[in-house]
């Protein structure tokens, strides 16, 4: 679906990685994993850089590489942007990350699995090692919803990895997005208590609910953020059962991972990146502009370069954005 059908299209290629550091998960996550490889067209991948594309919950790497309607995929994208000059060849990876809770978080988790070591350990090796690209000092990575929560921990985790970061519409500011969310998860789990029951039950079901897909990304949440091995699937809720109050000692895990309690002892190190973007509907629906201003303020208080925009439109269908991120990073990249 290119915009001009004259634009030369590059070449995907679909790799399998059989993964070391995913092995012994709690979710039954499959070690041997599919990542489509993006290669800019007149190119072989040698000399660029790399970019690697962490997408949202319910959704995995080639995703993103497939046939869309009424818009572009990702390597369509790419083709335009490439072509027209907008943005540096570079090549771009596709990993799958999904899960039988729907997602994950791009953190290590006993019960998710190692999901940061894979990322740099083992998918980035894997693809530099293969198209000669990438390498210190021109790597990036980019997500949206759970995939911006990853780009921002990842950046503010590892900038001696990570040199560039987009952050689209990205988890931060638990408080306003997650604590609303346990009253309908414990109304799922009163008719089936047994999380793990619960977890197979949506699996078996012909049709999963629309509202079913929040209640496992909240279970998704739990077992990476404070995971208990001995439970159902590694999935610990912070709150009691029959009140719904917070456990102040689980919820304190979970916040541990907020980006913007992350940012107070790693906040600094974001000075290594050479492109930091950041964006956020205005209206979006998951109260994340909220979390993505205060993370702006606290940058600017830090002396965090960076790039902060809002736009008008809220969390759903914004892949537009890349538009702007993407040209950001391959330039600071190149």
């Amino acid at each position: 679906m290119h915009k001009d059908p004259a634009t030369l299209a590059g070449t995907v290629h679909r790799l399998t990685l059989d993964s070391q550091v995913l092995a012994g998960n709690l979710v039954q996550a499959p070690t041997r994993r599919i990542i489509d490889v993006y290669i800019p067209h007149g190119h072989d991948g040698r000399d660029l850089p790399l970019l690697v594309d962490i997408v949202g919950f319910t959704a995995g790497g080639p995703a993103h590489t497939n046939w869309k309607s009424f818009g572009e995929n990702l390597p369509e994208r790419l083709d335009r942007l490439i072509a027209s000059g907008a943005m540096p060849p570079v090549v771009v990876a596709f990993p799958d990350c999904f899960t039988k809770l729907g997602g994950n978080q791009y953190v290590n988790s006993v019960a998710m699995g190692r999901w940061d070591d894979f990322l740099r350990d083992e998918v980035v090796p894997f693809v530099e090692d293969r198209f000669s690209c990438g390498g210190s000092g021109r790597r990036g990575l980019f997500g949206k919803s759970s995939g911006g929560y990853g780009a921002m921990v990842h950046a503010l985790l590892h900038p001696d990895f990570w040199s560039a970061a987009a952050v689209h519409s990205g988890d931060m500011g638990f408080e306003l997005l997650y604590r609303h969310e346990f009253v309908p998860v414990l109304r799922a789990l009163a008719k089936q208590p047994d999380i793990g029951q619960w977890v197979d039950a949506f699996w078996a079901a012909r049709k999963p609910k629309d509202s079913d897909i929040h209640i496992i990304m909240m279970l998704a949440q739990a077992a990476s953020f404070d995971p208990d091995p001995s439970a159902p699937y590694g999935v610990r809720l912070p709150v009691t059962l029959d009140t719904c109050e917070l456990i102040p000692d689980r919820w304190a895990h979970w916040l541990a991972w907020d980006p913007l309690t992350l940012v107070e002892s790693h906040g600094p190190g974001l000075k290594a990146l050479k492109a930091l973007y950041i964006d956020c509907g205005d209206v979006d629906q998951y109260n994340l502009v909220y979390g993505a201003r205060r993370m702006h303020q606290r940058l600017n208080a830090l002396g965090i370069r960076h790039t902060y925009e809002e736009f008008d439109d809220d969390h759903t269908a914004v892949d537009y954005r890349m538009d702007i991120s993407l040209p950001i990073l391959a330039k600071a990249l190149s």
